[in-house]
């Protein structure tokens, strides 16, 4: 993960390796591989704040497997298994990827201010190893360079209600 956002030019935090395979064997992890068992990608969940909010991070997608829509699949994955591991939690991520940004919204996130994500400090600590902490610390936490998108059940819920309670109009 390290390594691609070097190369990206992009900002992700840096997670150490038995941190990353806890995720995998606690079930918190979606891993893409081929037919012939190549690793292709991977993403993971965190909770914060005793679960009211989930984080969907460390989407990878191995360089030789990207613009096939990926990303996408491990995306909707990954939001399937919170929604499902986490059903009453808000779901987030912070990115600087439109293609992200992109699928998010797809997927029911919308763009919220960083006051409307976990004020866990363990979550912000772990922003640390990102090349654009500083920029985070000086604006006091309040934003940065990533986009924070936000998936509410409850809001989702009620606009899947309102659809059904609008008036018709014809033109």
């Amino acid at each position: 993960m390290e390594s691609s956002a070097k190369v990206r030019g992009t900002g992700i935090s840096k997670r150490n390796i038995d941190y990353i395979e806890e995720k995998i064997l606690n079930g918190f992890a979606v891993i893409a591989l081929t037919l012939d068992n190549q690793w292709a990608g991977f993403c993971y969940i965190e909770s914060w704040q005793s679960d009211a909010y989930i984080a969907n991070s460390g989407l990878i997608v191995a360089p030789e497997f990207r613009k096939l829509g990926l990303a996408k699949q491990i995306k909707e994955k990954i939001f399937e298994l919170s929604k499902t591991k986490f059903p009453n939690s808000k779901i987030f991520g912070l990115t600087t990827g439109l293609p992200v940004m992109k699928i998010n919204s797809e997927l029911g996130f919308e763009p919220v201010t960083y006051s409307e994500l976990t004020q866990d400090q363990q979550f912000w600590n772990g922003c640390k190893s990102c090349i654009n902490y500083s920029i985070l610390e000086n604006k006091n936490f309040k934003n940065c360079l990533c986009t924070s998108m936000l998936y509410d059940p409850s809001a989702a819920a009620k606009n899947s209600n309102a659809k059904f309670a609008t008036k018709k109009f014809t033109f």
